[in-house]
């Protein structure tokens, strides 16, 4: 008998893909990380090949892997198409909603984001993208996405405000830096970072030499960096528990935290939009205060 695909392993596939790994995924799945899991090992042993591998420190499809999730993306998209039509629903209420976020935060940004969506549009498809700030509020102005959640002061566009982000230090577990007059070894997302900006500004104010030595275009990067113990590292990180393979430092000076902002596209629900700016107030804890100095928003 041939194999039969699992339309929910097929959703889990899919927002592994979609959110970046499979932490991410069983937060906005709202599922264990294990279930995801086993969700893909299920579909390994349906096919009877490994549809992911380790790779260092992260995971990533297999050619075959590669070929099931654009296999997947078609089958669960006529599933649901075939089910709205049994259903009887308004084709208008099919349309996915496509949401955008810094990679700042994004493990707990995104799956409340996420539940906002589909309290508000039950049913509705969610689909993900996690850019740097500039290139989302450009994606938001070409229509491309209904709402991204950015650092504020790393785009020109106006946005709602939305709270703040902590920055902390962090470096490998047991890392110390090297004697003075030697330059603390950073980090970093490579220019223009913001974090990066506030990071040198810092130890500069307080008369530390410091050296980027090395960077990354987007976060992953710069937590493997980390993690091999190459420099410290500032972070944004909303609370709960540190970075994986990462202590927090307490001997650096201490940054004040970043803004964030959310802003949608023209013609975007309105209904849709305050929801997830709601969510996310709620989990960053904003305050009216947060508001100060920032620019009135159109959206």
């Amino acid at each position: 008998m041939r194999p039969v695909l699992d339309i929910v392993a097929l959703r889990s596939l899919i927002a592994v893909a979609d959110y970046g790994g499979f932490h991410r995924a069983a937060g906005a799945l709202a599922l264990s990380q294990s279930t995801v899991s086993q969700h893909i090992r299920r579909l390994e042993k349906s096919l009877g090949r490994p549809i992911v591998e380790r790779d260092g420190r992260k995971t990533r499809f297999t050619p075959h892997g590669t070929r099931l999730l654009e296999e997947a993306q078609q089958i669960v998209g006529a599933h649901d198409a075939a089910l709205r039509r049994l259903m009887g629903e308004d084709p208008a209420d099919a349309a996915p909603v496509i949401i955008g976020a810094t990679e700042h935060g994004a493990d707990q940004i995104l799956p409340v984001l996420t539940a906002a969506v589909r309290d508000t549009r039950p049913g509705a498809e969610v689909r993900v993208r996690i850019d740097r700030s500039a290139r989302l509020t450009d994606a938001v102005a070409r229509g491309e996405l209904d709402l991204a959640v950015y650092v504020t002061e790393a785009a020109s566009a106006p946005g709602t405000p939305v709270g703040e982000l902590p920055l902390r230090w962090y470096a490998a577990p047991g890392w110390e830096p090297p004697a003075a007059p030697a330059p603390l070894p950073l980090v970093a997302i490579s220019d223009p970072c913001v974090i990066r900006r506030r990071a040198l500004t810092a130890l500069a104010a307080h008369h530390t030499a410091a050296t980027v030595v090395a960077e990354a275009g987007y976060l992953a990067g710069v937590l493997d960096a980390a993690r091999a113990g190459l420099g410290a590292a500032l972070l944004a990180v909303p609370g709960g528990p540190y970075p994986d393979g990462l202590a927090p430092r307490h001997d650096l000076p201490a940054v004040p935290p970043v803004r964030l902002s959310a802003r949608a596209r023209g013609g975007c629900d309105p209904s849709l939009t305050e929801a997830t700016i709601e969510a996310v107030r709620a989990l960053l804890g904003f305050r009216e205060t947060d508001t100060a100095g920032t620019p009135s928003v159109v959206m």
